[in-house]
């Protein structure tokens, strides 16, 4: 029995000793006042290295007194800091409220202050339970070069369980590691940086080949930086197409509407990029309608937005039909003036009602952010999503024009009127309803512009030149040369723009333009029927 007593004695007393060890050792990492006061006041270099030694043995409570610094929600009296909280005063370190002196001092953080507070809380989010959070401090971190935040950066790499922010995380370590005295270590990175596509690894690179000494060290520096570079050429190539098929997405839906009102009917409407401009507006009126009464759905403004763009646009242009355009078939030069003078009607009618200014409309939540392919590389949504529309208004034109009896009539009213009319067309009301399907696309063209850029009055004099040269380029009355040449043009102009800039690259491309005009007039895709040339 005795034996027992003192074995359970034995037991309970190395219970209480571990207990108290783990305490010790758990308050050995706890925001203390003086690292505090270290942090708020003082020198900024010695803030800086009192907030690096700080964020190596974190907490909840130095995570939370850093954000109140950053906001600038900190004051300090003597040996005391407060943060500042709805206009009250608490301890950061008890997180108890406390009374504030009206003595105390505002803490001031120049801008360098300012980006080592944010480098070392993006540190802290390491250890989030958020893998998306931890994807972004990794992303915040790229630059990062400080080896004071070392430690933290190989303790949070250890603890990573997600392959791809581990990989994330192994190139800023890597990064780090270039500025470290061991030989090995150095050497090491090297190797790793090789495997990056980031620009902040190229400039890693490059700054610490300026001072390396050590010649295999240097060799391994000079392999990994050309290597980066190849990496990075690849994502400016595919960076360029890409924003070439976004900028011919665009096109495309410029011209869709035209390749209606010329294509088609043979009208040179130069108020076409008002009628984009009308829709355009319209997305921003529904964006502030929905900001009024229907803030809790405003992420689905955009879906209203684009009926609502299309008859606003598709009702101006029937009514510019009847009344201007119907007295004009035949006369294109008569045309070609008439609808240049209601296209500076139009934007003045919109500088009187919206102002002169431009207004800005928001991309719902759901298109912001974007795909990261590389490191030079991100595909935004808004761009993706702009390229799936003009694709789903293309095959529902396509699909409107060759399979629908009012495509019927189009056609039929555009390859002969005398005969369309003896079979019983009400020819007149089917040139409205032509003409107020392209004014309508074209409004679909001011929706899709309106979240890639600022709404104003001269919003359409940017694209019709463009989309006029794209519907002649690819056929007049060709929807397949309209998209052929819309992506062509787009593609073409975004990479000669690497190479000559963005004003010689649109000299260029309008040099071969009419350069193909001259080989080729019919474009892309001809007309067929006696009358094409061949």
């Amino acid at each position: 029995m005795g034996r027992a007593y003192f074995k359970d004695a034995f037991m309970l007393i190395r219970k209480l000793l571990f207990t108290a060890m783990f305490c010790i050792a758990a308050n050995a990492h706890a925001l203390s006042a003086n690292e505090a006061k270290a942090i708020a006041s003082g020198e900024p270099d010695a803030r800086i290295e009192a907030l690096n030694k700080a964020v190596a043995t974190a907490d909840d409570k130095t995570a939370a007194f850093l954000q109140a610094l950053n906001d600038d929600a900190v004051k300090f009296e003597g040996d005391k800091v407060f943060v500042i909280k709805d206009g009250k005063g608490f301890d950061p370190v008890t997180g108890a409220e406390v009374p504030v002196p009206e003595s105390a001092e505002d803490v001031m953080n120049n801008n360098r202050m300012h980006g080592e507070l944010e480098s070392a809380m993006a540190a802290l989010k390491l250890f989030s339970k958020d893998a998306k959070v931890r994807a972004e401090a990794v992303k915040s971190l790229q630059s990062e070069t400080d080896d004071t935040k070392l430690p933290l950066i190989e303790k949070a790499f250890a603890a990573e369980q997600d392959a791809k922010i581990k990989v994330a995380l192994g190139l800023v370590r890597a990064a780090v590691l270039l500025n470290s005295p061991d030989t090995a270590k150095r050497l090491e990175a090297a190797k790793l940086l090789a495997d990056s596509t980031t620009t902040n690894a190229k400039t890693a690179l490059i700054e610490r080949i300026k001072v390396e000494s050590a010649p295999d060290v240097k060799s391994a520096l000079q392999n990994s930086l050309r290597t980066v570079e190849a990496s990075l050429a690849w994502g400016d190539k595919l960076g360029a197409v890409f924003s070439g098929i976004s900028l011919g997405s665009i096109l495309l839906l410029v011209a869709l509407g035209l390749a209606i009102t010329y294509g088609l009917m043979g009208v040179i409407n130069m108020a076409h990029g008002e009628l984009m401009m009308i829709g355009a507006y319209a997305t921003y009126v529904v964006q502030g309608l929905f900001q009024k009464y229907l803030p809790g759905m405003f992420d689905w403004y955009l879906l209203v937005s684009v009926p609502v763009a299309f008859l606003a646009s598709a009702l101006v242009g029937a009514a510019l039909e009847r009344s201007v355009i119907r007295f004009l078939y035949g006369r294109p030069l008569e045309t070609l003036l008439a609808t240049w003078g209601i296209s500076l009607m139009l934007q003045q009618l919109v500088r009187t009602i919206f102002g002169a200014q431009n207004v800005g409309v928001e991309n719902p939540s759901w298109m912001s952010g974007g795909i990261q392919l590389m490191g030079n590389l991100q595909l935004p949504w808004n761009r993706i999503i702009i390229i799936a529309f003009a694709v789903a208004v293309l095959l529902g034109m396509g699909w409107l024009i060759g399979k629908t009896r009012l495509g019927l009539f189009v056609r039929g009213v555009t390859q002969n009127r005398p005969i369309a009319s003896c079979m019983g067309v009400n020819t007149a009301r089917i040139d409205t309803y032509a003409f107020a399907l392209g004014s309508g696309i074209a409004g679909l063209a001011g929706c899709a512009l309106s979240q890639v850029g600022n709404v104003g009055p001269d919003l359409g004099q940017g694209y019709i030149v463009d989309s006029f040269m794209v519907v002649v380029l690819g056929g007049v009355g060709q929807l397949a040369g309209t998209v052929y040449a819309a992506m062509g043009l787009g593609v073409l102009n975004k990479l000669l723009e690497g190479f000559t800039g963005a004003v010689l690259a649109k000299i260029a491309v309008l040099v071969f333009i009419i350069i193909f005009i001259q080989k080729r007039p019919q474009g892309i895709f001809a007309m067929k029927g006696r009358s094409a040339e061949a």
